[in-house]
């Protein structure tokens, strides 16, 4: 055997060992690109409440035209 396929072969170990760097790889791709989604997904969500509120804040209700609006922190 030439010394490429000893080293795939890894002495008999290579359905162990492969499926082990498999699992190693993924769960590094998903420990990666998770945290990113959750990011993108937050700050969306976050735009569209401030868009929310802000669309509710610029409406004028004919019974309180003549107040002052009363306005909350957003709740994280």
């Amino acid at each position: 055997m030439s010394n490429v396929q000893t080293f795939f072969a890894m002495g008999g170990y290579a359905a162990y060992v492969w499926p082990a760097y498999a699992v190693f790889f993924i769960v590094l791709i998903v420990d990666t690109v998770a945290p990113r989604l959750r990011r993108r997904r937050v700050l969306r969500e976050l735009r569209a409440r401030l868009a929310r509120q802000d669309a509710r804040q610029s409406r004028v209700r004919p019974d309180r035209a003549s107040s002052t609006p009363i306005t909350t922190p957003p709740s994280l």
